[in-house]
């Protein structure tokens, strides 16, 4: 069965946002790819932490096809430094990019989606239980969970859920690139990384109707590392 949905993706430029986009395509959803680093026509170029920016994506599903119907909420950013050497700006992009952008895409969201849409919030293992070096990264995603589940709360008047998916160590470059994989001072199990296709097919069911009972949840797609002690 063609879907007729259409499925707003920010960080659509990503591993898991490239991966997301590829699910819903093959369903036949309409796609909006946003991004803050577009790097063709088909994508339009977002800035998640400025609200005109996201509001602005929202409206062009409603432009482009008639209706926005998913939001999956990828775009994220991670500083590594110690806590006393975060400035205030470090703390204001991390929670702008993190945190305030799902907020955003809510409001706009609520304000264009009709009843039997959803919104899938990619938060991380980090809400829960985080390293060294990245608390300002750890402590957006956790507010993430919470506003996650305050959505659900408002959204389910409306016929919209919200939910969130919980990754561990997936391969991407965002994974590679952390500094504290770099040095060592985090060490990861090859059998502990799991592929952006695996988080992609826990958000396309928590965006589908057979998860129709399903809001406020966060979802752990991480090979069973949050269930280590």
């Amino acid at each position: 069965m063609v879907s007729q949905r259409t499925v707003l993706i920010t960080g659509a430029a990503g591993g898991i946002g490239r991966a997301v986009a590829k699910a819903f395509a093959e369903e036949g959803a309409s796609l909006v790819l946003a991004d803050l680093h577009a790097p063709d026509s088909d994508m339009i170029r977002c800035d998640v932490s400025k609200e005109k920016d996201v509001e602005a994506a929202c409206q062009s599903a409603i432009d482009r096809f008639g209706r926005l119907d998913v939001i999956v909420n990828i775009a994220g950013m991670m500083i590594f430094k110690p806590i006393e050497e975060l400035t205030e700006q470090d703390w204001q992009q991390v929670i702008a990019v993190n945190l305030l952008s799902v907020g955003y895409s809510t409001k706009h969201g609520f304000r264009r989606m009709k009843p039997g849409s959803a919104i899938v919030n990619v938060s991380s293992v980090h809400a829960v239980q985080t390293t060294a070096m990245v608390s300002s990264y750890a402590a957006a995603k956790a507010g993430m969970l919470a506003l996650t589940r305050a959505a659900a709360i408002e959204g389910k008047p409306k016929g919209i859920r919200c939910n969130a998916v919980l990754p561990g160590a997936v391969d991407t470059a965002m994974l590679w690139d952390n500094p504290n994989i770099k040095s060592g001072a985090e060490t990861i199990d090859p059998a502990d990384v799991g592929k952006p296709e695996e988080v992609a097919a826990a958000i396309r069911f928590l965006a589908s109707a057979e998860a129709s009972f399903v809001t406020g949840a966060s979802l752990a797609v991480d090979g069973g590392r949050l269930a280590q002690l």
